[in-house]
């Protein structure tokens, strides 16, 4: 009843303007993303050409900056709720349901992925699509099969960055459980440095690929599936990049850090999706 004290533990958000926000800008984000793909208008006599013609990356990137802001906002107002102590014990279960709830939605788009990879790895011999049938890549002009990476060079390096970031920020996560907060400062440091170090490298590795995208199966599930997991490093990487700062801005107690669990549960998804990605892209069905 109005007027009354809360007598329970569930925290009742205040209104916000985050989810209309959120849903006009990723409105935006996928019809600026059709257009830069298709496009809508061809005619360059037509008052709408400039942003609706295939290739036009302004709606999309408009949608793009509308959904970063969404999140800085949104995420901004779930730490002020936290730091305000509206985050009780039954909250903080919730959430942790659901970053759980998330990140088994993302072990199932692997799964998924992985299904298809198999299936074409291990009968590309019936053809999928036109042109999907070569495994791992034949060179068309030549007839002979393209080089593809030699998995103990660059993605052996990058399996070792990957596993010792894992260390870094289970380290950052047990020092700050016991109040040391330099020692869990210096792992989520050196585990930001690691998450970049890997992105360079995958991007060094890609500059040097003798097989593209487009036209069979095994480029197509190369850059499909490392693409993918590189797109979560990056993601993850900023995650830990925010939780550095706030621990640095003494948001975190040893009692209340679940942002930086979540972080940490996200770090370590990405490490051992990597390990099945290095053992079967790179090293099996090469």
């Amino acid at each position: 009843m109005a007027g009354h004290a809360v007598k329970h533990d569930y925290h009742l958000v205040d209104p916000s303007p985050w989810p209309v926000v959120g849903s006009f800008f990723g409105f935006v984000l996928a019809f600026g993303a059709i257009i830069f793909m298709k496009g809508l208008v061809s005619d360059p006599e037509h008052w709408a050409y400039f942003f609706m013609h295939e290739g036009a990356p302004w709606l999309m990137g408009l949608g793009f900056l509308g959904v970063l802001y969404t999140m800085f906002g949104w995420w901004s107002d779930v730490i002020k709720e936290s730091r305000a102590g509206d985050h009780t014990p039954v909250v903080d279960i919730g959430l942790r349901y659901g970053m759980i709830l998330f990140i088994a939605s993302e072990v199932m788009f692997f799964v998924a992925w992985f299904w298809i990879f198999f299936e074409g790895a291990i009968f590309h011999d019936v053809r999928l699509l036109e042109g999907w049938d070569q495994w791992p890549v034949v060179d068309p002009t030549t007839g002979h099969v393209t080089e593809t990476f030699d998995p103990w060079h660059i993605p052996l390096m990058n399996t070792l960055v990957l596993l010792l970031s894992g260390t870094t920020v289970t380290w950052a996560h047990h020092a700050l459980q016991h109040g040391d907060r330099r020692g869990a400062t210096w792992g989520l440091l050196i585990t930001v440095l690691l998450g970049l170090g890997f992105t360079a490298l995958q991007v060094y590795e890609y500059s040097h690929a003798h097989f593209g995208f487009s036209g069979n199966l095994y480029g197509a599930s190369f850059f499909m599936a490392t693409g993918f997991h590189g797109a979560h490093v990056i993601i993850g990487t900023l995650f830990l990049a925010v939780c550095l700062f706030r621990l640095l801005a003494g948001h975190f107690t040893p009692k209340k850090h679940f942002g930086l669990e979540a972080a940490a549960w996200y770090w370590h998804f990405v490490d051992v999706v990597w390990l099945f990605l290095f053992t079967f892209v790179y090293v099996v069905f090469e």
